[in-house]
């Protein structure tokens, strides 16, 4: 599954998958960051796969492989299309 940006609502489970220098430039409201290397080496000290989490990350690259490896794994994961630089 995959949305848009412009479909994030702020109830979301939202992670930012940039690095954290530019996840504190600017960032989704609500969004947690665990950087992309992190998340994907220990994904359950972060995700319960009982919820949904919507990731994204600059270009939408990063955010569409976690999702589907984060996916054969069992977690509930949805990538947010085009990435953080379509809306800054």
């Amino acid at each position: 599954m995959n949305i848009y940006f412009k479909e994030l609502k702020p109830f979301y489970n939202i992670i930012d998958l940039r690095d954290e220098y530019e996840y504190k430039k600017d960032h989704v409201y609500n969004a947690i960051n665990i950087p992309y290397k992190i998340l994907l080496d220990n994904p359950s000290r972060y995700l319960d796969k009982n919820k949904r989490y919507y990731l994204y990350c600059t270009s939408g690259y990063r955010s569409a492989v976690a999702s589907e490896l984060l996916k054969v794994l069992g977690y509930d994961v949805v990538n947010v299309i085009d990435g953080f630089k379509k809306i800054s």
